[in-house]
């Protein structure tokens, strides 16, 4: 019965992405939205009986059941690890050591020891024989920007220079400078703009004033950047120390050599 109820889903399923025309959605959340919907109408009419048994249902245990898979990777010099044909980037804080990592549907946590140090979305490896050599990336460019940094131009020739940027300002900008600059100062001006991203946490406006920029017909500053989005100057409060003179001292010590003798 329960295989048999998990078939009639799918197909419930199946028809329902066909009325909507496509099953592309903007992010795993609508997605659970649209499933929910499904199961809701599925379960409307099961409503009667399920109220009716409701009262004999017992507490839920006090702990979840495991909903995960368990596994171990090492972190290379890359800065990252491989698990099940997806290359996760990780801090570089963490290179050299192994992480168990719980595999969820959606996403994976790791772990160092017991201590809890990374949540990452799950990626998922093509399927089917053809694409069984192709690697998926899932990639933040924070764990990497201070090694690219180092060493710019490697951005040209990077595996997953595509995943790379945050958002699509950043990847048009990138196609911007490589057409009309040298492949060594297109690849430092867009690490320089990564940086300035994640130094300033400033990723949303940059990108927004990127596009502004690119709508002019024009490519970016980055000196300029940097200006704009560098930290407001504080001023700090001017204090004036006034020091005793020693014969205050010699005053306060002679009293208390008064009272001590007394």
């Amino acid at each position: 019965m329960i295989e048999a109820s998990h078939g009639h889903l799918k197909q419930t399923l199946a028809q329902s992405l066909l009325l909507r025309g496509n099953s592309d959605f903007a992010d795993m959340p609508l997605y659970r939205r649209f499933v929910a919907e499904i199961v809701g109408r599925a379960n409307a009419g099961r409503r009667r009986e399920l109220e009716i048994k409701r009262p004999l249902l017992t507490p839920l245990p006090p702990r979840r059941t495991t909903d995960f898979e368990e596994d171990l990777v090492t972190v290379t010099r890359s800065g990252g690890f491989l698990l099940r044909r997806v290359f996760y980037t990780v801090p570089s804080r963490l290179i050299g050591h192994r992480l168990r990592v719980r595999i969820y549907d959606d996403r994976i946590e790791c772990f160092l020891g017991g201590e809890p140090v990374l949540t990452l979305p799950r990626g998922r490896a093509p399927q089917g024989r053809a694409m069984r050599s192709r690697t998926v990336h899932v990639v933040d460019y924070r764990h990497v920007i201070h090694a690219l940094r180092r060493k710019p131009h490697a951005l040209l020739n990077l595996v997953y220079r595509d995943q790379l940027f945050p958002r699509t300002a950043f990847r048009n900008t990138w196609d911007a400078l490589i057409a009309a600059e040298p492949p060594r100062i297109a690849c430092r001006i867009m690490v320089g703009l990564l940086a300035l991203a994640h130094e300033r946490a400033c990723e949303a406006e940059l990108a927004d004033q990127l596009e502004l920029i690119l709508a002019a017909g024009e490519r970016p500053d980055l000196n300029a950047l940097q200006t704009q989005f560098a930290p407001a100057s504080s001023c700090l409060p001017h204090v004036t120390v006034a020091l005793p003179s020693a014969v205050a001292y010699d005053a306060l010590l002679s009293n208390h050599a008064v009272e001590v003798s007394a």
